[in-house]
């Protein structure tokens, strides 16, 4: 029997959303399963409203922050060696950078505001959404098609942005088609260097192909894996891609926007998954994502993966099964498919088996606390951090991992941060009216007394965020 009425709701804003926000469940309570599917359809949904560079402007500043700082090192040496030279000894504050530089505030280095600056427009859209459930199904996707800021520092969160935000609710194909030409990617899986053997230039360089983006776009991105391509296939499709690559960052108008190299492009036919694609420049690889993307068992892959994030670890199979049919019946449409798993009442399971990554916890905590006081960015990027989910850089190319044992180890952790949080709102609410807000009807009778009984209002709301029941979705 599905859960109806408060506990209905309680249950839709952990399992879609990042939790409730205070007085959601009582406004969601008449219609849980509308209320999900509202969220859809709202004017914006899924975009950001933030004065953020694009991915190509954020890689030029970079590049331009990291040359300046190249010059001022040389100058600083120069003018160490000179004192040197005269027999002086030269005082640090006479290491003078450039000479605006003395002008400029104190703040973090440029690479990481923009980080910054992109994480707080993302993590204020989770925390301030009515619902949520379009950001968790934009974090979804930007899990499944992941970059590292390891790697793309400059452009992970404008990639998000450009690449995943337009297409959350719109068809695979156009996701897929902007992921993999997004220079973000191409350079996190090495397709900038990746040239074909017989190409002008792997010819006059002596170098030849990377299969990265290839292999994780069958393997990750679309198929799945043991879905029945074979290493000519990869080595196929690396060839189809060869030629996708970007301009280099320091070009100063177009640096690190997507360009098709054509000297590193392997010119001729290619046969992938059985189907021969004329070679029509960058065209073939589009022609063969474009497949990829209607391929049966991209829809099984996805459904699959999609079920597991928002219902259970080993989700039930009519589930995906309805999933993996939406998919195919729509043009992998993901509006349509998100509506599809709303509708399901397999979604609607009273067992709440999902334990909630970091990242979503950490949301959960920010929309219950009901205070005025924003919680540093860099605060929250530290924390993710120490629980092992750092923002945009998982630790491969298949992104953070989407189960309890992934995480349930690390549990723990979250008791620092869990006493932090009590001790910034313990004079701002009641424990027991936040459990209220917060859980509901799911809050068990023994989770009720353990607060009651705490020895403070900042021990009662750590326990509050740590109960299983605030830890699952």
């Amino acid at each position: 029997m599905n859960p109806k009425g408060r506990e209905a709701a309680a249950l839709a804003l952990h399992r879609f959303g990042f939790g409730p926000a205070a007085g959601s469940i009582a406004a969601v309570a008449d219609d849980p399963r509308g209320a999900v599917l509202g969220d859809l359809e709202r004017p914006g949904a899924g975009r950001v409203a933030a004065d953020l560079p694009t991915s190509g402007a954020a890689a030029r500043a970079v590049f331009d922050f990291q040359a300046e700082r190249q010059a001022e090192q040389k100058l600083a040496s120069r003018a160490q060696k000179a004192a040197e030279a005269a027999g002086e000894a030269m005082p640090v504050a006479a290491k003078a950078p450039l000479p605006d530089a003395g002008m400029r505030p104190q703040q973090p280095p440029l690479p990481q505001q923009i980080i910054q600056n992109e994480a707080k427009a993302r993590f204020d859209a989770a925390a301030n959404a009515n619902i949520g459930f379009v950001e968790r199904l934009v974090w979804f996707w930007s899990n499944h098609f992941c970059v590292s800021a390891d790697k793309v520092p400059a452009m992970a969160g404008a990639y998000e942005r450009e690449a995943i935000r337009p297409h959350a609710l719109g068809h695979f194909v156009d996701m897929l088609q902007a992921v993999e030409s997004h220079p973000a990617m191409l350079f996190y899986l090495d397709n900038v260097q990746s040239m074909g053997p017989d190409s002008v230039a792997g010819i006059n360089r002596d170098k030849g192909l990377n299969e990265n983006l290839a292999r994780e776009t069958l393997e990750l991105h679309t198929l799945g894996v043991r879905s029945g391509y074979s290493q000519a296939d990869v080595t196929n499709f690396a060839m189809v891609l060869t030629g996708w690559g970007w301009i280099q960052p320091g070009e100063p108008v177009h640096g690190a926007e997507f360009a098709f190299v054509e000297r590193m492009h392997e010119r001729g036919d290619q046969t992938v998954l059985g189907k021969r694609y004329p070679d029509t420049g960058v065209g073939q690889g589009r022609a063969v994502l474009g497949d990829l993307a209607r391929h049966p068992a991209t829809a099984r892959h996805v459904a699959q993966k999609l079920a597991a994030h928002f219902v259970a670890d080993e989700p039930a199979l009519p589930l995906v099964a309805k999933l993996e049919k939406a998919f195919l019946d729509t043009d992998g449409n993901l509006k349509e498919m998100a509506k599809t798993l709303v509708v399901a009442d397999e979604s609607w399971t009273p067992q709440r088996t999902k334990l909630k990554p970091p990242s979503a916890w950490l949301v959960s905590m920010a929309r219950i606390s009901g205070t005025q006081a924003p919680v540093p960015i860099g605060r929250v990027l530290g924390a993710q951090a120490m629980l092992g989910e750092a923002l945009w850089r998982p630790p491969a190319p298949n992104g953070y991992p989407d189960t309890e044992s992934a995480w349930i180890d690390g549990v723990p952790r979250r008791l620092d941060i869990a006493d932090d949080f009590a001790g910034r709102v313990a004079n701002e609410v009641d424990p027991l009216a936040l459990a209220d807000s917060a859980l509901g009807p799911l809050a068990s009778a023994e989770t009720r007394e353990t607060i009651a009984r705490a020895e403070s209002r900042k021990q009662a709301l750590a326990l509050l965020v740590m109960a299983p029941e605030f830890l699952r979705r």
